[in-house]
């Protein structure tokens, strides 16, 4: 690839955002259903955005680390978008979430 190392970080900050900015629009899909679908939703994209500013000394909260992802405070969202999850949800995360046996 003959792209150099800055441009690439710009590049995957600039897909970052996007993503983030894509789940923004998309508060319709359940965290459940990223889970279930993806192995990851919001959450876990703000914990590796929390992680990777804890490796580098970078001070931000659990909770900054979530409404950069949200887009508002984690309580607001829950509170708007955020539905109880069916036992179907629910019983497919519990599968999910098995270990994977060879």
């Amino acid at each position: 690839m003959a792209i150099d190392k800055d441009t690439w970080t710009e590049l995957e900050a600039a897909a970052f955002r996007r993503l983030i900015g894509h789940l923004r629009e998309r508060s319709d899909v359940a965290n459940i259903d990223l889970m279930n679908l993806a192995g990851f939703c919001r959450n876990c994209l703000s914990n590796w955005l929390k992680d990777e500013a804890d490796a580098k000394g970078v001070e931000l909260s659990r909770d900054d680390s979530r409404e950069a992802v949200y887009g508002m405070p984690y309580e607001v969202w829950k509170e708007r978008h955020q539905a109880q999850a069916t036992p179907e949800q629910l019983a497919q995360f519990a599968k999910a979430s098995k270990p994977h046996t060879p």
